[in-house]
C-alpha cells in the first residue's frame, strides 16, 4: 500500500490545486494532487492518503463515484472533503454527505475556515471511536442522533424526550464535538454509514410509533 501520511487534493483547475496546495503546506503534512478522478485513485493505490480533498466535478468521472470507491477501499477513518464551486445548494451538500464524505466546502472558501475544518478532521481521524462503534455516546445522546436522523427538528425532540429544546440543543453540541463533525447533517450522515442509527433519515416529520418508548422514564436531560 505504501507510505501514509499525505493529503492528496483532487481538482481539475490548477489554480484551484495550486491554491490548495499553498494553504495546506502549513499544516505540516505532504501534499499529493491530481487533476482527474483515475490519477487521484491511481495516488491513493500507490501512498494511502491521510485526508482527500476532492473537487465534485472532475473530467473523467464523478467526485461522488471517487469518494464510494475511497470508501470501498480505506473504510470509513479516512477523511474526505468535498470541494464545488457550482454544486453548493443545500441538496448538493446533503447528497455529498450521504454518499460518504466527511464536509463539503462551497468556492471560494475562506482560507482560515477551511484550515479549521481540515485541522479538525485529521484530529478525528487519529483518535478511534470506541470499541463498540459508539464513538462514546450516552444513551441519551444516541436517541437525540436517532430523532435527527429521522427528520425531527429541535422542539419536536424536546416533546419527545420530554426535555426542554434548550437542552436537546446541549445534547446535540455534544454529538457534535463526540463525531467531529460541524452540523446536524453530518453528524446524521456520519452516525448512517457507522450503524449509530438504525434507520434512514424520512422527508416528514411525523413522530414514529417507537417514540413513545423513549418517554418511559426518560425526564433526564
Amino acid at each position: 500500500m505504501g507510505l501514509c501520511g499525505a493529503i492528496l487534493v483532487v481538482d481539475e483547475d490548477p489554480e484551484s490545486r495550486k491554491l490548495l496546495v499553498k494553504l495546506l503546506r502549513r499544516l505540516g503534512y505532504p501534499i499529493r494532487q491530481a487533476a482527474t478522478g483515475e490519477a487521484a485513485l491511481a495516488a491513493a493505490h500507490r501512498e494511502s492518503p491521510t485526508l482527500v480533498l476532492l473537487e465534485v466535478r472532475l473530467p473523467d468521472m464523478s467526485g461522488y463515484e471517487i469518494c464510494r470507491e475511497l470508501r470501498d477501499r480505506f473504510g470509513q477513518s479516512l477523511p474526505i472533503v468535498f470541494l464545488s464551486h457550482d454544486r453548493t445548494e443545500r441538496s448538493d451538500q446533503v447528497a455529498g454527505l450521504l454518499v460518504g464524505a466527511d464536509d463539503y466546502i462551497a468556492k471560494p472558501f475562506a482560507a482560515d475556515a477551511l484550515l479549521a475544518r481540515v485541522r479538525r478532521l485529521l484530529e478525528r481521524s487519529s483518535v478511534p471511536a470506541r470499541g463498540d462503534g459508539t464513538f462514546d455516546l450516552t444513551s441519551r445522546e444516541r436517541e437525540v442522533l436517532t430523532l435527527l436522523a429521522e427528520g425531527h427538528q429541535q422542539a419536536s425532540i424536546g416533546s419527545v424526550l420530554s426535555v426542554s429544546p434548550r437542552t436537546v440543543g446541549k445534547h446535540i453540541e455534544h454529538i457534535l464535538r463526540k463525531l467531529g463533525v460541524h452540523s446536524r447533517t453530518q453528524a446524521v450522515a456520519l452516525a448512517l454509514r457507522n450503524g449509530l442509527v438504525d434507520n434512514e433519515p424520512t422527508t416528514g416529520h411525523t413522530m414514529s410509533a417507537a417514540r413513545p418508548a423513549l418517554r418511559d422514564g426518560s425526564r433526564r436531560s
